[in-house]
């Protein structure tokens, strides 16, 4: 297979499915090579689809999230690994409580880093996918998932780190993604109150006033990918213990998301390569594609 070769470093099962997954779909059906690597297993997520809320289901979990994964990998068209470390769960409560021991957020960065280099200098991606400095948001998990990823583009380069590992290898872009994005509610909402309809957004946009500054700002690429919009739910829908079917993910109408914001958006975080921004595509930039 010809192409560019795309890594999308996640945290959790679904994650990719809910975080630039249209601009996979896209790249991979364009026949450039697309790996998505969990981090973990989601094993201490909620079931938080109201139809998966059965007798046995939370005591399957794992496995049930095991084999949505493959499903939605497949939907994307996209190949997939596990790292394999513990999911952390999202704490709560005034104060937080600890984090599980032996958990991913709790661990040393050593591993999770070391594995994730073995990945890198195997696949060879020009360019990886992650999560900002916050996570996207600030589940443990995510968190740990961007300091891992920075670490692993650091020293999947140096040669002196782990030589057992494989050869080093440079990754020419690395992109944050971000999806929840302030001003694309907000251009939801006046779409949906054209057609006479309502608001699904209202309590995350009150709460974005207080809590936070519109992402937009940070955004240097933007991928046109609105006819795989239609793939990126399928690929949602296949979680099915995540993802409600009646959801907020589903409350704008497709042919509506096309016409008013047929992108999905990212930083541009490190580059080896000179770029021009505004970029539309992630591989601006790079050299011929291999053969």
């Amino acid at each position: 297979m010809s192409g560019y070769r795309l890594m999308a470093v996640h945290a959790h099962p679904d994650d990719e499915s809910s975080k630039g997954a249209a601009t996979m779909a896209r790249y991979a059906d364009e026949g450039h090579q697309v790996l998505v690597v969990t981090l973990t297993g989601g094993e201490r997520g909620d079931i938080l689809n109201p139809a998966m809320d059965v007798a046995d289901a939370e005591g399957r979990l794992p496995e049930l999230r095991i084999q949505e994964m493959a499903n939605a990998a497949k939907i994307l068209g996209v190949d997939h690994v596990w790292l394999g470390f513990e999911d952390s769960g999202l704490p709560q409560g005034d104060p937080l409580p600890p984090l599980p021991d032996g958990c991913f957020a709790a661990i040393p960065l050593t591993e999770p880093t070391r594995r994730l280099v073995q990945q890198i200098r195997e696949f060879k991606p020009e360019v990886m996918i992650t999560y900002d400095e916050n996570g996207g948001y600030p589940h443990p998990d995510h968190i740990r998932c961007h300091e891992v990823s920075m670490a692993a583009y650091e020293a999947a380069a140096d040669p002196e780190y782990h030589p057992e590992l494989g050869a080093p290898w440079e990754i020419q872009k690395v992109y944050y993604s971000h999806g929840f994005i302030r001003k694309r509610l907000e251009t939801f909402r006046d779409a949906l109150a054209a057609e006479g309809l309502p608001n699904p957004f209202a309590e995350w946009l009150d709460r974005w006033k207080t809590e936070q500054g519109d992402l937009m700002a940070r955004v240097t690429t933007q991928v046109r990918c609105g006819e795989y919009f239609p793939i990126r739910d399928k690929a949602l829908l296949a979680h099915e213990t995540q993802i409600d079917p009646n959801g907020n993910f589903f409350a704008v109408p497709i042919e509506m998301q096309q016409k008013v914001w047929p992108t999905e958006e990212f930083e541009l975080a490190k580059t080896r390569v000179k770029t021009t921004l505004p970029e539309s595509d992630l591989f601006t930039g790079l050299g011929p594609a291999a053969g």
